[in-house]
């Protein structure tokens, strides 16, 4: 039986129950399209994207002035007390000289007329005098509204703004070069698991081909052996390899319908995903090394995450160095109901202020020091990811070509493999082979199949860590249209 035809048997009743729902016939762009759409951990990074690119924008206005409107209801009650004595007799004494010295400014005719009048005022006086208190007590009650706007504007503030928005930059950066991060992550579980399934299946087909053959050699074993041209314990041979083989068979069984339940999950398919693109090697190269290099040290997550690092421990510096300088700032305010104002209260005010810590409680010399310690850091750290990320994608491009050739080579050998096992059952049902001969002609064969599917998946998932690695995870779909891609079916 082909083995394309037995692959269809792991969609078989006896794979899946009945009782489940049809499976989703997929291709791989359609379930990574799916994947974008229903995966949490890409739902997540991308709000957490957002969340970064909101905070960037909440900080591009700290240039401009701060204004508040605030309105308040006071009530209150204000108590004077004035002391009047003093006054009182500075007045007493200024009335008599100047009452003494009145004759003496009129003609002599009127002066005993000046000073009879003047007598009768001196005697006057005292009593007039009394009637006004020695203290006086003054005391008011009122309740007041006061709404007011308030201003302040930063003049200079020693680069503390321009440090906190550069730090919010590098942190939109950090935050898309992780979601890139976690989306290759996810593309390479897709792989894994997509063409995983396909390789359980594969297996699963192969592990079926044996086990009928070894039926069918079963089979010719006994009718030999009532003819008399073998013995019994060459027959039990071949039972022993018939039986492994039904092991095998139940055991990919059971990884399809694992690989199967792994994919729907990731894919949140209840009803389950049937690929439709099979595993596949491309007869060629995947492109020279020094492009996937050159691509990963630019544009890789780790890299760019990097590089962020090291902008928001340099935002940390400018944000140190801007504590040890003054500040400068304008503020204003407006009172809308002066009519009720306090008598301490200014109808507006504007000024310009400066400010300076003199003693703070944290050593600025110290946080600076810290500060520098942690940009260099970063950049010896964003040195260390660029080595690590040459050295990943190196290692991608030899697994993806060590495994291109492997499957490549594996064809010939399957070839010689199935030419070996017609010849050993011919040789067999002849009388002139044994059933050894037979036993490992067949698994040689299922051996060298099983070899290249996992050659096949093994290419698959080294390029999709090598395109990860470089950045291009988009083009997996370009090799799976290229014209050398060879079916691993």
């Amino acid at each position: 039986m082909p083995v394309a035809a037995l692959m269809a048997l792991a969609w078989a009743p006896s794979v899946l129950a009945q009782d489940d729902p049809q499976p989703t016939a997929i291709t791989f762009e359609g379930a990574r399209a799916r994947l974008d759409r229903v995966s949490p951990a890409l739902s997540g990074q991308a709000h957490e994207v957002r969340a970064s690119e909101e905070q960037e924008a909440a900080l591009k206005a700290l240039h401009r002035p701060i204004v508040s409107v605030s309105a308040s209801v006071i009530e209150y009650q204000k108590s004077l007390s004035l002391d009047l004595t003093g006054e009182k007799d500075q007045f007493g004494s200024a009335a008599g000289e100047f009452l003494d010295g009145l004759p003496g400014q009129f003609p002599p005719e009127f002066a005993g007329i000046v000073s009879q009048v003047t007598a009768r005022v001196e005697q006057a006086l005292p009593g007039l005098l009394s009637v006004i208190p020695d203290s006086l007590d003054f005391r008011t009650r009122d309740t007041v509204v006061r709404p007011s706007v308030t201003a302040v504007m930063p003049l200079y503030t020693g680069g503390a703004i321009p440090a906190v928005q550069r730090g919010a930059a590098a942190g939109v950066a950090l935050a898309r070069a992780k979601q890139a991060g976690v989306q290759s992550l996810s593309d390479i579980r897709l792989v894994q698991t997509y063409f995983g399934q396909q390789l359980a299946v594969s297996l699963h087909a192969s592990a079926v081909e044996a086990r009928d053959g070894f039926d069918k050699h079963l089979s010719n074993a006994r009718a030999l052996e009532r003819e008399g041209m073998i013995p019994r314990s060459r027959v039990l041979q071949v039972q022993v390899a018939r039986d492994a083989a039904q092991r095998a068979v139940e055991r990919t069984e059971m990884e399809v319908a694992t690989a199967s339940d792994t994919l729907a999950r990731l894919l949140d398919a209840a009803g389950g995903i049937r690929p439709t693109t099979p595993l596949f090697v491309n007869q060629g190269a995947p492109g020279p090394l020094p492009e996937f290099l050159a691509s990963a040290t630019g544009t890789h997550p780790q890299a760019r995450a990097a590089d962020a690092a090291r902008d928001l421990a340099g935002a940390g510096v400018d944000l140190a160095k801007s504590r040890m300088r003054p500040q400068a700032f304008a503020f204003g305010s407006y009172n809308f109901n002066r009519d009720n104002a306090l008598p301490t209260e200014p109808d507006w005010v504007v000024g310009v202020g400066v400010r300076y810590t003199i003693l703070p409680n944290i050593d600025r010399n110290h946080a600076l020091a810290a500060a520098r310690a942690r940009e260099r850091a970063a950049e010896d750290g964003a040195r260390d990811a660029r080595r690590t990320i040459e050295t990943e994608t190196s290692r991608a491009y030899n697994l993806v070509e060590t495994a291109r050739r492997s499957f490549l080579l594996l064809d010939t050998n399957i070839a010689a493999a199935t030419e070996n096992l017609r010849v050993q059952e011919l040789a067999f049902r002849e009388g002139e082979g044994t059933a050894a001969d037979v036993i490992d002609a067949r698994t040689a064969l299922t051996l060298a199949r099983t070899q290249r599917a996992a050659a096949a998946y093994e290419y698959v998932v080294a390029l999709s860590a090598l395109l990860a690695a470089s950045n291009s995870d988009d083009s997996f779909a370009d090799y799976l249209a290229r014209p050398d891609r060879i079916n691993a079916l």
